[in-house]
């Protein structure tokens, strides 16, 4: 029968204090560079709340990526932000309900509280690659065609993002890599986005938050890896 465990104990003394430290930073920024803007705080606090579950590779965390990606997508219309809206409305959003399905789907020895972590083979890393670049050359296009700000950054934006929704549909440590490495590009497109509108350095500071939680995603997945790979 699988279970899901959860108890008083099931987050650790760190993850406490990363998602409480997560939280306040991002509702402090909110208030001293928006206040208004009550959308782009909720998308922030459910997003930082998902990463900590999904550190911890409990499906609940895809659950609220889902609902994330609905609210980033329209948070990003308002700048013309048109690449992040596509991407999280087109792409991130989707492959969350199918890497909602496949956690689900892939419990770690009875317990949906936690996956099984995968191993992508050489073949199949150089399938994505490919596919990757494909995606690429496709979005970079689209955009343009939308007269999308800041277009280079938002291609690349895409990509990280392509990389990261694919290895957690995958089940594979390094999707928290192809977050972190977003999290970058979005830290610089919404600098450049509050150059004319300082509300945004708000989201900035999310962003920054989901940086530190997506590094220690992946060092907790390795864990997991590890651990996993012991015991069977």
């Amino acid at each position: 029968m699988i279970k899901t465990r959860l108890n008083m104990n099931y987050f650790s003394k760190w993850e406490l204090i990363l998602w409480i430290g997560s939280v306040f930073m991002t509702a402090i920024a909110f208030y001293l560079f928006d206040g208004k803007n009550y959308l782009s705080l909720l998308a922030s606090l459910i997003g930082v709340t998902s990463l900590i579950f999904n550190a911890k590779g409990n499906p609940f965390g895809q659950l609220l990526t889902i609902v994330f990606s609905l609210i980033y997508g329209i948070i990003s219309f308002t700048f013309a932000y048109y690449g992040e809206m596509l991407t999280y409305l087109g792409m991130t959003m989707p492959m969350a309900v199918f890497a909602l399905i496949s956690w689900l789907k892939n419990p770690y020895n009875g317990n949906r509280a936690e996956v099984r972590v995968n191993r992508l083979s050489g073949r199949e890393w150089g399938v994505l690659w490919i596919v990757t670049i494909v995606v690429t050359l496709g979005f970079y296009f689209i955009l343009g065609y939308f007269h999308t700000t800041n277009i280079i950054p938002s291609t690349i934006s895409v990509t990280t993002s392509f990389v990261a929704v694919y290895l957690t549909f995958r089940r594979s440590p390094f999707f928290a890599v192809g977050y972190a490495v977003n999290d970058v590009v979005l830290i610089v497109l919404w600098i450049l986005a509050s150059r004319e509108d300082v509300s945004y350095l708000s989201v900035v500071v999310c962003f920054l938050a989901f940086l530190v939680n997506d590094i220690y995603g992946f060092i907790n997945w390795r864990r997991m890896e590890r651990r996993q790979a012991q015991n069977s």
